[in-house]
Parts: C-alpha cells; structure tokens; sequence
C-alpha cells in the first residue's frame, strides 16, 4: 500500500487532467508553454479580424518563407544570448554574403554549388573573426559586433558599388522559393506531403516514448502515461494537421523542410551533447565553469563561428527569396532575430533559452507582422507593437526569475 501511495504521489497513476492540475505543475507548464499559447491566441485573435484570411494555407506557406531567414538568424543567435552574449552585426553579414553571392554568380559566372561553398566558408571566417575579439582579446560583444555592423554594411556597399544585382539563376532560389511537389520524384507520389506528416508524427512521438523511458530508468520523476499519451496525442495532430493544411496550397515549402533539419540539429546539440551543456552552464555562471575546467574562451569562440555560419546561411536565402543582392539588404534583421530569442523565452541573463522557444518567437513576430499588414496597419504601429511585445516578454522573464 505504502509503495501504490508512493508511485501516486509521484505522479505515475494520475490522468492527463489531475497531472496538470498538481500543485506547481500548472504553473510550470503555463511558464514553458507560454509562447505556444501566445502564438495560439495570436492567430485565433487575427483569424476573427482577417475573416479567416490570415490562417488559409497559402497565407501560412508565405508567413513560413517570409521568415525563413529571421528563424535562421534565431537559432545562431540562441547559443550566443545563452552565453550572455549578443551579435549585433548579422544583418550585415546577411547583406555581404548576399552581395558576395551575387558578384560571384551573375558577375564572375560561377557555379552554384562554388558560390553556396564559398559563402558558407566566408560566414565562418567572419564568425571567427567577432569570435577571437570576443572570446580572446575579451572586447565585449556589444562592442565587437556593433563594429562588424559597420564594417560588413561598408563591404557590402563597396562589393556592389551602389548598384543592385539581380537575377539569379532558379537553381539558385530553388530552396528559397520552391515546394516539395517541384521536385519531380515527390510530385509523383500521390499525397507526399501527407506522408511526411506521418513520418514526422512516427518520430516525434517515438522521441518522446524513449525519453519517458529512459527517465523511468533512471530514477527521474516523470509525467502519468496518461500525460504521456495526451502528449502523443496532440504531437500526432498537430503534426497532420499542418502538412494537411500546407498540401491544400503548393505542400511543404523546401525552406520549411531545411528549417525543421537545422531545429532537428541544433536542439540535439544544444539538449543531448556536452557542448550544449557547457553552453547553458557558461551562460549561468561564467566562473564556475571555468573553474570547472571547461574552456570557457573556446565555447565562445564556437558560438560566434556557429553565428557567422548561420548568418550565411541567412543570407544565401534571403538574397535567393528576393532574387538580388542589394546594399540595403538585412537592416534590422538582427533586431528581429533577438527579439525572436527573447520573446521565446530566452533569458536576458543567459543560460536559459530553447531553440524551438526562439522559433515560436520569430512565428509570433512573424504572424502580427503579416496580420497587421492585411488589417492595413502601417509600419509605424506595426513597430511600436512589437516594441512593446518585446519589452512585455524580457519584463515576463525578469519577473520569472524574481520569483525563483
């Protein structure tokens, strides 16, 4: 009897509905879910004042590929706010691979695949350029990246000389602009956008069946399996729902599935790896980790080579989705990729942050950026809102952690 009291108060026999409302556990879950609930009534909310115009399939495909880049630039931009650190010179860098991309494609004549090779390496020189300043010489990173800022906005302009760049080659903007059914393999393959939803399901829902377990193994307090299952259960819906909802337009936009592998990767390292641990823990407290032994100095230098990586990556899109390469192109996208970290739940202080949060951030940016502009909002208020959006969401953190 004593043991059946024990797994009870554990938390193992109990429903979906009383796990949810144990002392504590609603209140932890409304804090980790908090963005995923916003991002939910944000969409209910301009559903009703759209007339349902925001929320149709094609509208979802474009918020998607309208936003690609800005959820690049979030996920390089997490490790480095998780270290307590900030790179204020991504847009930049976006413009300059661009313009590099462009000269080296319409201008000089080469390849695709050279160029993409070739901007990808430069992305990470110039993240180990800000990375050695920051992580060496220990200039702060407010300082070095507001530098990079200006020193990439200038090589930019002098790469394009003023002038606009344009066209590129479609297999060049094929990632950017194309959808699943393009590719000639899937197009004959009847309801392939379903398919994936069914295999993302499988894996999902597997993931989370062999965390549960290994918890279980370990000793680790878990959820009810009815928790469980109620979890499997709204992955298995959402997950079919949305591939559903997208095959109703054009399917998968290939920028989603290169979105989904790079969330894929980086939540692994960040979640499963010895480097993402000495990431959060380096963010949490600097000298302890240090005199852990761990090499504080080279975690750092990763990170902002990983951001000068993903800022490439940023740019190579962003310049394929607008078909040039432009002086102007990329100002105040490393607001956005900041604010997306910090209103998806990243700490101002560090050491606290997901990469799906900064994720859910950069939607719920990106969904009252497209919901205002089809309600004729203009940019002034678009601004302002997601000013005070912001403020709102490091102000629900501060306050988090004033009351741990």
């Amino acid at each position: 009897m004593s043991m059946e009291k024990a797994v009870q108060s554990n938390g193992q026999n109990d429903t979906p509905m009383q796990s949810l409302l144990n002392k504590g556990t609603l209140s932890t879950a409304m804090q980790k879910y908090a963005m995923f609930i916003a991002l939910i009534l944000i969409a209910i909310f301009f559903q009703v004042l759209t007339d349902g115009v925001l929320p149709a399939p094609m509208n979802i495909s474009k918020l998607v590929m309208q936003n690609s880049y800005i959820l690049i630039l979030a996920i390089g931009m997490l490790p480095c706010i998780l270290t307590g650190d900030i790179d204020l010179s991504v847009g930049s860098v976006v413009a300059a691979i661009g313009a590099i991309a462009g000269t080296l494609i319409i201008s000089k004549g080469f390849s695709v695949g050279t160029t993409v090779v070739a901007c990808l390496a430069i992305g990470l020189l110039i993240g180990a350029w800000q990375g050695f300043w920051v992580a060496f010489v220990r200039v702060p990173a407010f300082i070095v990246t507001l530098a990079g800022m200006l020193l990439f906005r200038g090589l930019t302009m002098v790469i394009l000389d003023g002038n606009t760049l344009s066209p590129f080659p479609d297999s060049y903007q094929f990632v950017a602009q194309k959808f699943l059914q393009d590719i000639p393999l899937f197009a004959s393959i009847p309801y392939s956008t379903m398919l994936i939803g069914v295999l993302l399901a499988a894996v999902c829902v597997w993931l989370e069946v062999h965390s549960y377990r290994q918890k279980v193994q370990y000793g680790i307090p878990v959820g009810s399996k009815g928790m469980l299952a109620f979890k499997s259960g709204i992955i298995i819906f959402v997950s079919l729902f949305a591939t559903y909802w997208l095959s109703q337009f054009k399917g998968l936009p290939l920028i989603l599935i290169l979105l989904a592998f790079l969330i894929a990767i980086y939540s692994f390292i960040c979640n499963k790896t010895v480097f993402g641990r000495r990431v959060y823990a380096l963010g949490g407290n600097e000298n302890a980790t240090r005199l852990s032994g761990i090499k504080t100095k080279w975690v750092r230098f990763i990170v902002f080579v990983n951001m000068g990586l993903m800022a490439a990556v940023a740019g190579l899109v962003f310049s394929a989705r607008l078909n040039c390469a432009a002086p102007s192109a990329g100002m105040m996208f490393e607001l956005d990729a900041i604010a997306a970290c910090y209103i998806g739940g990243a700490s101002a202080t560090g050491g606290v942050g997901t990469i799906v949060g900064a994720i859910v951030g950069g939607l719920v940016m990106g969904t009252l950026n497209n919901g205002m502009s089809i309600l004729g909002i203009g940019i002034d208020w678009q601004q302002m809102i997601k000013g005070l959006v912001l403020l709102a969401a490091v102000a629900f953190d501060i306050y988090n952690q004033s009351k741990k």
